[in-house]
């Protein structure tokens, strides 16, 4: 639990925006190549699209994004309805 001037450092322990992801190509290093919209502590990807409809490519986006970060669960958050209609629940 974080209480105080700690908040913020720990926040930031806990959940990070936009997290650069390297990938590695042909023996070369590209750093920042992808950015994950939100990483919840360090266990969970939280990729965020502001559309109506859900398509295969943003799957095949979060899919990516959990391989390159060796990570297995994901979250896809899109416009829906509700809340519950707008979260698709990924593991690999």
């Amino acid at each position: 639990m974080c209480l105080g001037r700690g908040w913020r450092r720990c926040r930031q322990r806990i959940v990070e925006i936009e997290r650069a992801v390297g990938i590695r190509y042909q023996g070369i290093d590209i750093d920042g190549g992808f950015r994950i919209d939100m990483l919840v502590e360090r266990t969970l990807v939280v990729e965020m699209k502001a559309v109506e409809t859900f398509f295969p490519v943003h799957g095949a986006h979060l899919l990516t994004y959990l391989r390159l970060a060796g990570l297995k669960t994901g979250l896809l958050n899109f416009n829906g309805r509700s809340m519950r209609l707008g979260i698709r629940r990924v593991v690999l």
